[in-house]
């Protein structure tokens, strides 16, 4: 690969390293509540401390950040994020890791942010969409690859293990980004009014509530698959091969929502998604119930993945129909709100578990989903900025609805 374009890659690297650390406590969830001797609810805060730092490290630290050199940020954000990840590996208590995971929740978010505008300013005339797709598939793959080598790593050795490699990935795309992205000045002309602006828009509103409720359904039964495991077929030895269905189907369905969104609307879309991830997730509760087989088990997974994982381009179709003006502020405001949905997951789910048991999760998890397909379901419809060249023949701004 030319070095003019290894750079890409290394940002594709870095969100694997972000999605790892992210998901990968599904994974591992039961084997640090053993060592550390907490309840798997306690333990799936976790979650909650890294996603609700990202969440609310986003937009502010993104600001912050603005004004600096995209390859000074990146690098200094990937080394305290692997740092925090090798003490992480040493935590004897749960105080400590869930600070650390807060730590790096907040260097993720920087991250994140960053390798977003140093791909869209990067990237070559007219392909900005593909390098930015590239950093965003970073955190699909991690859930088939660095999710289910992490557990496996954990099942192998130990749950720290998972924590040293996650932190060796961020280092190498460090050096990488260090070594090959070209130089990206900051800018000081964009301030936190200026990013949360589409947030007056009822319909970037709307899909953020929606992507919330979305984060708060699909990423709650996805962090406590491991106990659910365990409560369905007395063990997790069979968590491993779940996740890996789970990584293998959101990569092609994720494809598939983008079909789905170009061939009927974003707002079909995201409706049929949604009502088919909350029915998905109803029939695996019932599943659960009636102590259905393996087989039946691994086919549900699958199918749930498809729904869970399809949702992503309907939803930023629909939020960049909603502010065509700022298409990059209201996305990334929607993925803070996956985010939050996310850490709200993680809390309740937690809650669930210890007063209700496992079992009710795939149902709560449903109701989320079904709340987040009524929020979504009107059609969103948007003004572009009145401009003379956009005015039309009436002199009002055209709307376009999705």
């Amino acid at each position: 690969m030319r070095r003019g374009t290894i750079w890409i890659t290394a940002l594709f690297v870095a969100t694997l390293s972000l999605g790892t650390d992210e998901f990968v406590i599904a994974g591992v969830l039961n084997r640090v509540a053993d060592d550390l001797q907490i309840s798997p609810g306690v333990t799936g805060q976790l979650v909650t401390a890294y996603a609700f730092a990202f969440a609310l490290g986003a937009p502010v630290l993104g600001v912050w950040a603005d004004r600096f050199p995209r390859k000074n940020t990146l690098v200094s954000g990937l080394l305290l994020f692997a740092v925090a990840n090798v003490v992480c590996a040493l935590a004897s208590d749960f105080a400590p890791l869930l600070i650390l995971r807060i730590i790096a929740g907040l260097s993720a978010a920087v991250v994140s942010t960053t390798a977003f505008t140093a791909a869209a300013e990067g990237a070559p005339d007219g392909r900005q969409g593909s390098y930015l797709s590239v950093v965003t598939a970073g955190l699909t793959v991690a859930l088939f690859s660095g999710v289910p080598l992490g557990t496996w790593m954990a099942g192998v050795m130990t749950w720290r293990a998972t924590f040293v490699m996650i932190a060796a990935v961020a280092l190498l795309a460090a050096g990488v980004i260090a070594a090959s992205l070209p130089h990206l000045s900051g800018s000081r002309s964009r301030t936190l009014r200026e990013r949360v602006a589409p947030l007056r828009n009822p319909g970037v509103l709307r899909m953020v509530g929606s992507i919330f409720l979305c984060g708060g359904g699909g990423l709650m039964f996805y962090t406590y698959l491991g106990p659910l495991t365990r409560y369905a077929f007395g063990d997790d030895s069979e968590l491993t091969m779940f996740l890996l269905i789970v990584g293998i189907v959101g990569v092609a369905s994720a494809l598939l929502g983008g079909i789905l969104s170009d061939r009927f609307g974003p707002r079909s879309a995201r409706i049929s998604i949604l009502a088919g991830h909350s029915a998905a997730l109803t029939a695996i509760g019932g599943a659960v119930l009636m102590g259905a087989p393996l087989w039946a088990a691994a086919i549900g997974i699958g199918a749930w993945s498809i729904f869970a994982w399809a949702l992503n381009p309907p939803m930023q179709a629909s939020t960049i129909a909603a502010a065509p003006d700022a298409a990059m502020t209201a996305v990334s405001l929607n993925i803070s709100g996956l985010y939050a949905g996310t850490a709200i997951a993680a809390a309740l789910g937690g809650i669930v578990v210890d007063s209700v048991g496992v079992q009710a999760i795939p149902f709560v998890a449903a109701a989320s989903l079904l709340c987040a397909c009524l929020l979504a379901a009107p059609t969103v419809t948007a003004r572009r900025a009145c401009t003379e060249d956009v005015m039309d023949a009436h002199d009002h701004c055209p709307a376009r609805s999705a």
